[in-house]
């Protein structure tokens, strides 16, 4: 079971300036009381709106994890064994968790074993428009062998639309009529572009739920299908996030991980903690593995795009919202670390602590010199955890709040628990802050101008918009 240990936030430990007082937590205190309430706001939306992605992992009637699983399974089970390439399409949400669900949860050089040694098909995810990049991945994926999966819920989104155009264009040019085989769309069910497309051309789809937005979407079949695709167990990963979710439903501040680690970053990040000190609004994931690296890219969506707003829901201008930061321990201890200590202490780390790792890796002995003696014989895998151990005291020892998330082993019940812990966090931090988690409109502002520089009917006047704010200045060197 993933933990939180948050004692490194509190006062006792950094400071008063810098760290909450433990009796505002006490579960007769302020905090405490705050929290009761929030919950059950929480359960009162559970499943309905845009927080229907808490159902997404609850079997039975009431969720939706059994329909998901069931359709998913079908299409897998039709594909296995017949492509040398998965190439997912998509950008944000509709990349980042399946992209965070691969590095986690299949070895870091999957792409480059034996077909026989791989639980599936090569996967690779275009989440950008970079020509560079798309091309070099076309040139090594070969369109009779490659199951192509665009996820799109409208169809619209600029770039997954230029390169699912770019797609069809050369199945059909190599495939001909065969070419819908090759095909798995993850869109709308039931209106959009991209559903309009896929009856017409007779393409196969799984659905993006309603009520699931992209940053929520890991444990729909927007993520689900390429991790099945690749041998990962779904069924772990969504046993994992719905045991997490019924611990996130707990109105005892002290029993709920996601209350507890919503309370802590946003009186951190707010500087509400006590009176005359610094906020916190930069929050570090660190986590001590490489394969969970990625997964830290899969929160900074989820926490900048739903904390970050200039009004509340009152319309009041707030430009509330705290932004995250990424780093890789023990790697970044030699490139972050000072400033994190000696910098600014306007941050809150936390750490990702694996218990035990899949791989038993020891260090030889007899190399014959002194200075080294002290390595010989250790597991790598306890020199990785006193890095992290040692890091922690040298921020503690230099005031600087920080907690850990302690996870017994990397596999896809973990990784599930992890993804539920941080949504449900999340929305427990949008009703703190008072503000909308599930919208983002200042993302909406590119995408039109993205359309009106592209020529796209209707969108003329943000062109025009564009052009007279970014007027040639002539102020380059």
């Amino acid at each position: 079971m993933l933990k939180l240990d948050y004692a490194n936030c509190l006062a006792d430990r950094v400071g008063a300036e810098h760290g909450i007082d433990p009796e505002r937590l006490a579960p007769d205190g302020p905090l405490a009381k705050a929290i009761e309430a929030h919950t059950a706001s929480l359960e009162s939306t559970r499943g309905t709106d845009w927080e229907r992605w808490r159902l997404l992992a609850e079997p039975g009637g009431n969720g939706t994890r059994d329909k998901h699983v069931s359709a998913v399974k079908a299409i897998v089970e039709k594909h296995k064994g017949r492509w040398e390439n998965l190439v997912v399409l998509g950008i944000g949400g509709s990349a980042l968790g399946n992209i965070a669900l691969q590095s986690a949860l299949n070895p870091s050089t999957y792409n480059l074993l034996p077909a026989g040694d791989r639980a599936g098909p090569r996967l690779f995810v275009i989440d950008n428009v970079d020509p560079d990049n798309f091309a070099a991945v076309m040139k090594v994926c070969d369109p009779k062998k490659t199951l192509f999966n665009v996820i799109s819920k409208s169809g619209e989104t600029a770039e997954t639309a230029a390169q699912f155009m770019i797609i069809r264009d050369l199945l059909a040019k190599a495939l001909g009529d065969n070419a819908p085989e090759h095909i798995v769309a993850i869109t709308d069910e039931k209106k959009g572009t991209m559903r309009t497309i896929c009856d017409a051309a007779g393409y196969v789809t799984l659905p993006v739920p309603d009520g699931v937005g992209g940053r929520f979407s890991a444990l729909s079949p927007v993520g689900l299908f390429s991790a099945a695709m690749c041998g990962i167990d779904i069924d772990a990963l969504l046993d994992g996030a719905n045991a997490m979710e019924a611990r996130c439903r707990k109105p005892e501040l002290h029993q709920n991980p996601a209350a507890m680690l919503a309370t802590l970053l946003v009186e951190l990040g707010n500087g509400t903690y006590g009176d005359g000190v610094e906020a916190k609004p930069n929050h570090v994931l660190m986590p001590y593995a490489n394969s969970l690296y990625l997964l830290a890219d899969w929160y900074r969506q989820l926490w900048a795009e739903s904390l970050g707003k200039r009004v509340d829901t009152s319309g009041k201008e707030v430009f509330a919202g705290f932004t995250p930061i990424k780093a890789l321990g023990a790697t970044d201890q030699h490139s972050q670390v000072q400033l994190y200590r000696e910098g600014p202490n306007d941050k809150v780390f936390g750490f990702i602590e694996v218990e035990r790792f899949d791989a038993d890796v020891t260090i030889p002995k007899g190399l014959g010199v002194d200075a080294l003696t002290y390595l010989e014989g250790q597991p790598m895998a306890k020199l990785l955890n006193a890095e992290k151990r040692a890091t922690e005291y040298a921020l503690v020892e230099s005031k600087r709040p920080n907690f850990t998330l302690k996870m017994p082993a990397i596999d896809a019940e973990h990784v599930g628990e992890f993804m539920m812990l941080w949504e449900v966090t999340t929305a427990y931090a949008g009703l703190m802050l008072g503000i909308d988690a599930y919208d983002q409109p200042a993302v909406e502002t590119g995408k039109k101008a993205t359309f009106g520089l592209m020529g796209r009917d209707g969108y003329g006047e943000w062109l025009q918009k564009v052009d007279a704010t970014l007027v040639a200045s002539g102020r380059e060197v």
